[in-house]
């Protein structure tokens, strides 16, 4: 009887730590998957910001250098004008 008792919490210990190792290795895996997706968020995300702010930029440049050009040709045409009037 005490062989049969020694032997069931044997397989319960083993048991035991075999469980406790699948939900380790499981956690593992689960915590190496959500590290991955978080990485390749953030990854995105920057990416994404990156190329929005250069869009941004460039298109800043664009829409402020043509009116800049416009103005200073008008500057320029004027101040020809105003020398020319006097």
């Amino acid at each position: 009887m005490l062989v049969v008792v020694v032997v069931f919490v044997v397989v319960l210990v083993v048991v035991m730590i075999l469980v406790v190792v699948v939900v380790a290795a499981s956690a593992a895996v689960v915590v190496m998957v959500v590290v991955i997706i978080v990485v390749v968020v953030v990854v995105v995300v920057v990416v994404v910001v990156v190329v929005v702010v250069v869009v941004v930029v460039v298109v800043v440049v664009v829409v402020v250098k043509a009116p800049l050009v416009v103005i200073a040709a008008v500057l320029v045409i004027e101040s020809v004008v105003m020398i020319v009037h006097v």
